[in-house]
C-alpha cells in the first residue's frame, strides 16, 4: 500500500491558514519612496478584509538605527530577507508606485516564482512573467 507523499512547507501553511480560518494576506512591495502610498494601500486592503504585511523601515529617511553605513548596509540585508518572507507567507502580491527598481522587480520574481498574483497600483509597470 503506497504512503501519501508529505505535505510541503508551502502545502502546510496553506492548510494551516485554512484551518485557522485566516484572511488573505497581501504583502505589499515597492520602493520606500512610496512609504505614504503603501500606507493608503494598507488601509484600502484591511478595510476590504485583509491582512496586510509591508516594508516596515524606510531606510531612505533619516532614524538612529541605520545613521551608521556599515550598520545600514548590514540592515538592509536583514530586511530584504525579512521582506521575502513576508512574500512567502502572503497568498498575493501589492506592487504600490510608478516605479519599478531592481529591488521590487527581484521581489516580483520571488513572488511569481512562489506561484503568487501579483497586483499593481499602476498596471503599467509591471515587468511582465518573469523568466523561468
Amino acid at each position: 500500500m503506497p504512503y501519501p507523499e508529505p505535505l510541503t512547507p508551502e502545502e502546510k501553511l496553506t492548510e494551516a491558514k485554512e484551518l485557522l480560518s485566516l484572511p488573505r494576506i497581501v504583502a505589499i512591495c515597492g520602493s520606500t519612496r512610496f512609504m505614504a502610498e503603501m500606507h493608503e494601500a494598507d488601509v484600502r486592503e484591511t478595510e476590504a478584509g485583509r491582512i496586510v504585511v509591508k516594508p516596515g523601515c524606510d531606510l531612505k529617511s533619516p532614524h538612529p538605527l541605520w545613521s551608521d553605513p556599515d550598520r545600514a548596509e548590514a540592515l538592509k540585508a536583514r530586511l530584504d530577507e525579512l521582506h521575502r518572507a513576508k512574500i512567502r507567507l502572503a497568498d498575493e502580491v501589492l506592487v504600490v508606485g510608478d516605479h519599478i527598481g531592481d529591488s521590487t522587480r527581484a521581489e516580483i520574481a520571488h513572488a511569481r516564482s512562489l506561484g503568487r498574483p501579483v497586483r499593481f497600483t499602476h498596471p503599467e509597470v509591471d515587468p511582465g512573467p518573469s523568466p523561468r
